[in-house]
């Protein structure tokens, strides 16, 4: 190995060094975990063959911890059976989680279900993996559009369950400090 050769070598050596220690650095640091969270889509099970999908992108941030409700983000939800059919995307406004339980609420801010913009529902999920359960607010009145003032966080046993192979919720628990 001639002088040159020695010097790139010892050079890049350097730099891969220096690079993997700024990269451990940096991912060593200690993160903050969210309070709670509520994400993933799933489809439920009808023997039917309704297509019915919720999709879920709920956080409280580990900062608002002592108020489920300045939880933030969005969930949908769409049901259709022979092309017919609805669908509502809410923006959250409370999310509390217990364990592998989450209940989610928002108001729907669009959907071409008519009535249904405005409304606030809730919906609990059960996080048990793979064979994840769902239930909703207005599982006792048929529609979204039939519940009459739901307070926040407010959702009904996760009765339904999740197809096979089609998703999986994740539920991370809120841990408040009382």
């Amino acid at each position: 190995m001639n002088r040159r050769t020695k010097i790139v070598v010892l050079g890049s050596a350097l730099l891969l060094t220096a690079g993997a220690a700024s990269a451990a650095t940096a991912s060593d640091a200690p993160r903050q975990r969210e309070a709670a969270a509520l994400t993933g889509t799933a489809k439920l099970y009808r023997s039917a063959g309704d297509d019915i999908t919720f999709s879920f992108d709920a956080h409280l941030a580990a900062k608002d911890t002592a108020d489920p409700m300045k939880a933030t983000g969005t969930f949908e939800f769409s049901h259709y059976l022979n092309g017919e059919g609805a669908r509502a995307r809410a923006t959250v406004d409370c999310l509390v989680t217990g364990g592998k339980v989450a209940v989610v609420s928002g108001v729907i801010t669009s959907s071409d279900l008519p009535g249904a913009e405005g409304k606030r529902v809730g919906i609990t999920v059960h996080d048990v993996g793979h064979h994840d359960r769902l239930g909703y607010s207005w599982a006792s009145t048929g529609s979204p559009v039939e519940t009459k003032e739901l307070p926040k966080c407010v959702g009904s046993a996760p009765f339904e369950k999740v197809k096979k192979g089609t998703g999986d919720f994740t539920v991370v628990p809120w841990r408040p400090d009382f």
